[in-house]
This record gives structure tokens, sequence and C-alpha cells, in this order.
């Protein structure tokens, strides 16, 4: 019964905690949020790892997107409106999606910025100074490391706009030309599309791959 009271409580402070973060309370979320043990470093690896989840929900809907505008451009008869009505639902679920991985990425800095600037002021507050010295080369080797995991994520963030132009232009196009010849006007772009979807898809997989190491790395202290 104690333990399902406790569970209920925390279940509470968890639920205001995240309508204070709605709002941009962050450093009172913060606060809210130690009081049942959750501390910065807690929250920058589940913000991580949601980053991380995003990115490959944002993989799977690109090559999704791209199989769909590949056989909308091999279509040989039937109703264009419809291919046309496929390829902007596919359109408007990768914009999501892409939304998605940015605002992941942006909470990923917000918290690291506070973890690190956290960490630094209290280097000062030890007595021990081998402790201090211990603290702060762990401190050093996580910048390190979070600085390649910001890196790539920025990385693969950067693809996705080439990828949501063409996109889109291929949708706009295709929504004032329904006829078999906007078809194979827009097959000439298909071989760029293909490109430029192949290197948001090996950015992103090695942001999985850095954030994956991340999460490992804090998760051993």
């Amino acid at each position: 019964m104690k333990n399902s009271i406790l569970k209920h409580g925390s279940n509470q402070i968890i639920a205001i905690a995240a309508i204070l973060l709605l709002f941009g309370c962050e450093s009172t979320y913060y606060k809210t949020m130690e009081t049942i043990g959750y501390h910065k470093r807690d929250i920058m690896v589940d913000r991580v790892e949601d980053a991380r989840d995003a990115q490959e929900e944002a993989k799977a809907q690109f090559e999704s997107a791209l199989e769909k505008f590949s056989s909308v451009l091999g279509f040989h008869g039937g109703n264009l409106e419809e291919k046309y009505n496929q390829l902007k639902d596919e359109y408007d679920e990768s914009v999501i999606k892409a939304d998605s991985v940015r605002n992941r990425i942006t909470a990923v800095e917000n918290v690291a910025e506070d973890l690190f600037a956290e960490w630094q002021e209290e280097l000062n507050q030890y007595t021990s100074s081998s402790l201090r010295r211990s603290s702060a080369s762990k401190l050093r080797e996580t910048k390190r490391k979070y600085a390649q995991l910001i890196g790539a994520m920025k990385r693969a963030e950067r693809k996705i706009d080439p990828v949501l132009a063409a996109f889109h232009d291929q949708v706009l196009y295709l929504k004032h030309n329904l006829n078999a010849q906007a078809i194979a006007s827009l097959q000439s772009e298909l071989a760029s599309i293909e490109t430029d979807v192949a290197r948001l898809i090996r950015e992103m997989e090695a942001s999985i791959k850095e954030a994956n190491s991340f999460i490992s790395s804090m998760e051993k202290g």
C-alpha cells in the first residue's frame, strides 16, 4: 500500500513537472524532478533517448516517403489524384517527424548546457582536491562525448531540409499537373532525391550510434 501511494505521488510530481516544462519553466521543472531523485544527468539521458528514437522514426518515415515517391514516378495509369494525395500524406508526415527531431535535439542542448554549468559550479564546493580533480576529469570527458553526440545529431539535422524541399517540390508540381507528362518531368529529379535521402539516412544512423554510445557511457557513470 505504501509503495502504491509513493508511486502515485511520483506520478503526480512528474505530471506537474511536465506542465512546468510545457510553459517554459525549466529551472522549476528541474527542482520539481529533483524532489523524486531525478537529476539533470537523468533528464539528459532521457532526452538523448528521445532524440535517438525521434531520429529512428524519421529515418523510417523518409525511407517510406522515398519508396512512395518512386512508386508514383513509375505510375502507368489510374487515378493520379489518389497518387498525389498519397504523396502529400507522406510529405506531411515527414515534416512532422522532422520537427520532432529538431525539437528533441534542442531539448538535449538545453539540458546539456544546464547540466554542465551546474557541474562546473559545484566543483568549487569540494573540500577534497582529489575528488575535485576526479569530478573535473569526468566533466571534461562527458563534454567530449557530448560534443561528438551533438555534432552527429546536427549533421543529420542539416540533411533534413534538402530532402523535405525536394519532396515538397514534387508534391507541389504534381498538385497542379495531374497528368502523365508531369510524372515524366519529375522522374529526372528522382536520382537526386535518392542521393539526398541516402545521405540523410547515413547521417541519422551515425547519430543514432553516437546516441547509444553516449547513453551507455552516462549509465556506467
